[in-house]
């Protein structure tokens, strides 16, 4: 049995096939359309499917859209549609923006447009295909009993738990919103998911995090992860204020007020402005008080289900800085966060929860050790490409010892191998790669990037010597979590120790991606460092690459010393 999943409310557009419980391929279609996050999470976008991605989902399994026997879509509309509108099949659309207070039934004015959208889903994914992917497209059709609207939160859940290493499991779900829930706590038994409680609209942690993320000049549902490393530089000057908005209730509940944050935190920051100890202090205070309120969140978590194991998904799960210290209070004995936490990975949680529940699966069966579930690009692919642009290239006798002599002489390096990762980190697949050993090199790869220059670089470590380096760091594959980098080796690896002393770490085994690992092994023998930098193969305002024409379009018109794609090696 095929279930595709489907995601495309909000932002962050993706899409997923599984067979039988299993996952066969996941993508963000940003990948294939070259715009971040596949759209603007705006009403006016939700009619936009992620075509190209279930494309190549269908590609994968050698199918049409026609053999896939059911469609499970990550959001439900009829939660927020109110009955009469429903049963009636019409919903009032404004022409404008009204001035007048927003009718109570509605969260926003915009949401009959939003909801209408979305309700027409079924239709839009077989008649409105772009032309060019047509072959996989065209005759399809679909009943009422193959199309799922599964509620969002719903999704987040299903994707932390269904595929994490765990038989039972207290699990937390924290974004902007849902349907009508923001924050949700369940527990997990074998296939099946038990809502305890959850916080609904408007109170949500998730979006007071995009506000002041606005507020610092950044762009919200995108850059928060930039408001988590600016965190670092700052001090508690206002953790008093974001405490007076956030009031902690009981049975796990909080309620957020409605505050302007001109007037609690002063004039907001443009684009472009200097930053200033007065921006880290709030990045720095919001993270403090974020961090608090979870960790209540989920200390009522814990005794409410008594479990050992968390599952932790949403968009506030990818605050690495935040999942290490819900790991080191201890509350439960393990954490395991879902790779691709944001929206894109409520595809993949619909479709897991469709596929057991029409099946009838009372076990799990599938565990998601890796994020390698995108394209891949052989040898021969590769070199036929190469070859029809005039590219010059050498083949590589020994691609692991060969790339580690670059990466040991400083040199910059774009790797691209094997099948690129779902979710928003690079694992090693696309990947941008350079030693950790000289201090000025995270000054280099900002510079590379364009990115602001408080902005850290992550490392990738071998598993087997992470504890070495890294204070209790453990089995961390997918780059969820900091850990502080061990006193004696911090001169040894300066370029990938933050400010405060932690590092975003990945850790490989030879299991998980073979010529990654073998990449490393080379590196340490070379230099006695089993880590090298690892960061994301893009540019700025760019998603990372997908296709051997991205890498090598993005290696040209970037300052890479050299790009390592399959066997090849391409250098300037």
């Amino acid at each position: 049995m095929y279930t595709l999943g489907i995601n495309a409310a909000f932002h962050d557009s993706a899409a997923c096939l599984v067979k039988d419980g299993q996952l066969i391929a996941a993508a963000e279609d940003e990948r294939f359309t070259h715009i971040k996050h596949g759209k603007r999470p705006i009403p006016f976008s939700a009619y936009e499917l992620p075509y190209h991605a279930i494309d190549y989902c269908l590609k994968t399994a050698n199918i049409h859209l026609s053999d896939v026997d059911h469609i499970s879509y990550s959001f439900d509309p009829f939660i927020l549609l109110p009955q009469e509108d429903a049963e009636k099949s019409l919903i009032d659309i404004p022409l404008k923006q009204p001035s007048q207070f927003v009718p109570e039934k509605w969260i926003s004015p915009w949401d009959p447009l939003f909801l209408s959208a979305i309700i027409n889903a079924p239709g839009q994914l077989v008649d409105g295909y772009p032309h060019h992917l047509q072959k996989r497209f065209r005759g399809a059709s679909f009943n009422n009993d193959q199309w799922h609207f599964v509620e969002h939160h719903l999704c987040h859940a299903a994707s932390a738990f269904l595929p994490s290493p765990y038989h039972e499991a207290a699990v937390l779900t924290i974004d902007g919103r849902g349907e009508k829930a923001t924050t949700t706590f369940s527990m997990g038994r074998a296939n099946d998911l038990h809502r305890i409680s959850q916080v609904d609209m408007p109170h949500s942690l998730g979006l007071l995090y995009e506000k002041v993320t606005t507020h610092l000049g950044f762009l919200h549902s995108s850059d928060e992860y930039k408001v988590m490393a600016l965190a670092s530089y700052g001090k508690p000057v206002f953790v008093n204020a974001f405490r007076s908005m956030i009031s902690m209730l009981d049975k796990g509940q909080y309620a957020i007020d409605d505050a302007q944050m001109v007037e609690l935190l002063g004039p907001a920051r443009k684009k472009g402005d200097e930053f200033t100890a007065h921006h880290f202090n709030i990045a720095h205070s919001l993270q403090a008080v974020l961090q608090e309120s979870v960790l209540q969140l989920t200390d009522w978590l814990y005794k409410e289900t008594q479990a050992d194991n968390l599952c932790f998904a949403g968009g506030v799960a990818l605050n690495c800085v935040l999942n290490a210290k819900i790991r080191d209070a201890g509350i439960f004995k393990n954490i395991w966060v879902q790779p691709a936490s944001g929206d894109a990975g409520t595809a993949l949680g619909a479709a897991l929860w469709t596929d057991a529940k029409e099946r009838g699966s009372q076990e799990k069966t599938f565990r998601m050790d890796h994020a390698y579930w995108g394209p891949e690009y052989g040898d021969e692919e590769i070199k036929a490409f190469l070859d029809w642009t005039k590219t010059p290239y050498k083949k590589l006798d020994n691609v692991a010892e060969e790339t580690a002599e670059l990466l040991a002489q400083d040199k910059i390096i774009g790797w691209y191998q094997g099948r690129m990762e779902f979710g928003p980190r690079a694992l090693g697949s696309r990947s941008i790669l350079a030693s950790p050993i000289s201090a000025n090199m995270q000054a280099r790869l900002n510079e590379v990037k364009d990115r602001e220059d408080f902005r850290p670089v992550a490392p990738v470590v071998l598993e087997e010597a992470a504890s070495e380096w890294f204070d209790g760091a453990q089995f961390s594959p997918f780059m969820l979590f900091v850990y502080s980098v061990k006193d004696d080796k911090k001169d040894k690896i300066p370029a990938v120790t933050h400010v405060d002393g932690t590092a975003r770490i990945q850790t490989i085994n030879r299991d998980q991606h073979a010529r990654y690992y073998d990449l490393l092994q080379a590196f340490y023998k070379k230099t006695g460092v089993p880590v090298l930098i690892n960061t994301s193969f893009n540019t700025l305002g760019k998603p990372i690459v997908c296709t051997p024409r991205d890498a090598v379009e993005c290696f040209w018109s970037s300052p890479f010393d050299a790009l390592v794609i399959g066997s090849f090696l391409i250098q300037k």
